[in-house]
């Protein structure tokens, strides 16, 4: 099922073909550089299966994203409900993560600012968030781009105090004052 269509973006349901391909990005220490480390093939089979069935519950979720003239998978845009503690959660986050020949095409904010769209028009989301280590300029800009605004600087609780990522910026949008 297609939940989402852009100009040149589906963000659909996932197929089993989308695995191999999302276990490569996982895998990708250059995709992954903002997160505490890359996934093996069993955490990302794990990851998928979640995914999956957050969908299924919640009728939203990271979508699979696919490039509509060449029916490539790229990566996934979408909602997930994030339940670490924290004074924001549990929220609503939006967030996504491409392969490296997707980045720089502009395909991040224009699935995410549809995304946030469909959020708010179709699934009646009220406030939607999103938060990346501090250190991650393309999806801050992202989030800047699709129109979300800084809120605050916060340690990620399931993040090594020593590391890097520990400190992360959050971003809010609210459907009463989204731009559309």
């Amino acid at each position: 099922m297609i939940h989402i269509e852009t100009a040149r973006l589906l963000l659909r349901d996932w197929q089993a073909s989308d695995l191999e391909p999302f276990c490569r990005l996982n895998a990708d220490a250059k995709v992954m550089r903002y997160f505490p480390k890359t996934l093996t093939t069993d955490e990302t089979i794990t990851f998928y299966e979640a995914i999956v069935s957050e969908l299924k519950a919640c009728g939203f979720g990271f979508y699979a994203l696919e490039i509509k003239e060449t029916q490539a998978f790229i990566g996934f845009i979408g909602f997930h409900k994030a339940t670490f503690e924290s004074d924001f959660t549990p929220c609503i986050e939006i967030g996504w993560r491409l392969k490296q020949e997707a980045w720089g095409k502009g395909y991040a904010t224009e699935g995410a600012k549809a995304c946030l769209q469909h959020g708010f028009t179709k699934l009646g989301l009220r406030d939607v968030y999103s938060f990346t280590a501090d250190v991650n300029e393309p999806s801050k800009k992202v989030m800047m781009n699709i129109g979300m605004r800084f809120v605050k600087v916060f340690n990620h609780p399931k993040v090594e105090e020593s590391s890097s990522l520990y400190k992360h910026v959050l971003y809010h949008s609210n459907r009463d004052s989204y731009k559309f």
